[in-house]
């Protein structure tokens, strides 16, 4: 089983955050991802991306299912007021 720590540990090491943010009960987790490498990509590209990074754990049964909100630093600040 999984932890949130670990889980925000793997994404941190895929790919440069500037807010990241992972909940989870050991089976499905929300995650928060705030990156400059979203700039410029649809919603689609950057869960793409942040796919990639998970692709191994997600085949071998370790994370079963992942929402993601994924923000440029610039959406987020907005977002958050």
């Amino acid at each position: 089983m999984m932890h949130p720590e670990q889980l925000q540990k793997i994404i941190a090491e895929g790919l440069p955050c500037e807010h990241l943010q992972v909940v989870g009960d050991g089976q499905h987790f929300e995650a928060l991802i705030v990156s400059t490498e979203f700039a410029g990509r649809s919603r689609v590209q950057r869960q793409q991306r942040v796919n990639e990074i998970l692709r191994l754990h997600f085949d071998s049964g370790d994370l079963h299912a992942l929402s993601m909100k994924t923000q440029t630093p610039e959406e987020w600040s907005t977002a958050s007021g």
